[in-house]
């Protein structure tokens, strides 16, 4: 599939983007709010889609409005936050069947809009405030997430990385929110946050099937309008630090595998020309289990539990986990730092970038062939400004040599080491 099928249109208060395709047997629908990342109101951000997902003031209790989705054949509304680079963006999903699949052809999509609409600009309230058992309930619910992320070594060591790599940085902070927020949150309150957001973040809004285009644009004009807002984009660019001294450090805690992250630099976002470089840097160093870090920390030396890499497209970060025994801190460190000098001095093969870049694109199609992976690849080009048909993607990936790899691995730079080890520490 081309992304350049996609049709976008500027409309009243959100932009639309409609991507026909007779590939799916449902129609997707996904609205992303988007807005600069900020500590304040960062809970509030985070707690508001439990709370809008629970009851509206047409369906105000849990129990109907879970009814009024399951009568549409199951239509299912998820929702989540995720960082952009420094950007704090917030997604609701939703998956109807195609009425043109069933024997009755009743306008399931229609109503599906109209609880999607429900939901996003009709949630239930009283007072000045949404309802207070709700959003109580939600807070309840947010802590033991919050408390639970300790209790995820792995997951809570990578927050510990950010928090001290990004350090004064709009991305180093929680999209899950912080507990110590909670308390003074009330549901006036949240309802504030809430009508700032419905009018001042910037919407979004894709669907995607089997579908007739204008019959979407006539639906999504009553559905997802917003009369109050210009929608104009106010992202917030990632900043690009220069290093002047590599941060080590190591946090006793009661673990038996301690948790070796390490955070890089790349210098290299979504849309710069040295991107598909980086895609296949990062593959053969740590992306794939065929790469230098699973092979020599894991298989060669047996230092690792696990032992991989990723990147972060729009904040211009390389982050390598490993899981380790505290006893082999030192030599585990040292192995990977060396595998990066090698990504640097070249010593891998014309072989390897050929591999890596056949299962990069592979791991494109079959993410496109996914329709919210296919939105998630057409939103990262749009907030990047680089949009280009899938084909060409492939096609620049498929052009990176050698040179360009070790090029794009000279560019990298080690920030911080951060290590989470048993009480007897790991030196």
């Amino acid at each position: 599939m081309k992304v350049s099928k996609e049709k976008l249109s500027t409309k009243q208060g959100y932009r639309l983007h409609i991507l026909p395709s007779d590939k799916y047997k449902t129609i997707t629908i996904v609205a992303k709010f988007k807005s600069p990342l900020k500590r304040e109101g960062i809970t509030e951000r985070a707690l508001l889609p439990h709370v809008l997902q629970k009851a509206t003031n047409e369906y105000p209790n849990v129990r109907s409005l879970q009814s009024a989705f399951e009568n549409l054949y199951g239509t299912a509304l998820s929702s989540d936050g995720s960082k952009k680079g420094e950007n704090h963006v917030i997604s609701f999903r939703m998956e109807v069947v195609n009425e043109a699949y069933l024997n009755d052809q009743e306008p399931i999509l229609e109503e599906a809009m109209k609880l999607f609409h429900q939901v996003l600009f009709n949630p239930k309230t009283e007072g000045n405030g949404f309802d207070p058992e709700i959003v109580n309930r939600e807070k309840q619910t947010l802590e033991q997430k919050i408390t639970s992320i300790k209790d995820d070594k792995m997951s809570y060591a990578n927050v510990r990385l950010m928090d001290n790599m990004c350090e004064g940085e709009p991305y180093s902070l929680h999209v899950h929110g912080y507990q110590e927020d909670l308390a003074s949150i009330t549901p006036e309150k949240l309802y504030q946050y809430y009508q700032n957001m419905i009018t001042n973040d910037l919407l979004d809004v894709y669907v995607i099937g089997d579908i007739d285009e204008s019959q979407i644009e006539t639906m999504t004009d009553q559905y997802f309008s917003r009369s109050q807002s210009t929608n104009v984009d106010n992202d917030q660019k990632a900043e690009s630090k220069e290093i002047t001294d590599v941060k080590e450090i190591v946090e006793p805690e009661e673990v038996n595998q301690g948790k070796l992250h390490i955070g890089y630099r790349t210098y290299t976002k979504f849309g710069d020309d040295d991107y598909y470089a980086l895609q296949i840097f990062n593959g053969i160093f740590g992306g794939f289990p065929s790469s230098k870090l699973f092979m020599n920390v894991r298989e060669k030396h047996s230092l690792a539990y696990y032992a991989a890499s990723r990147f972060e497209s729009h904040k211009g970060l390389l982050l390598v986990f490993s899981g380790i025994d505290p006893k082999d801190y030192d030599q585990a460190k040292s192995i990977i730092l060396d595998q990066m000098e090698a990504m640097k001095n070249g010593d891998f093969t014309e072989e390897q970038v050929n591999e890596t870049k056949e299962q990069v694109v592979n791991q494109l199609q079959e993410t496109m062939d996914n329709a919210n992976g296919l939105i998630e690849v057409l939103y990262h080009q749009m907030i990047s400004g680089a949009e280009m048909p899938a084909s060409q993607l492939m096609e620049n990936i498929r052009k990176v040599t050698k040179e360009d790899v070790v090029r794009m691995a000279n560019k990298v730079k080690l920030d911080t080491i951060y290590f989470l080890t048993s009480q007897e520490g790991g030196e």
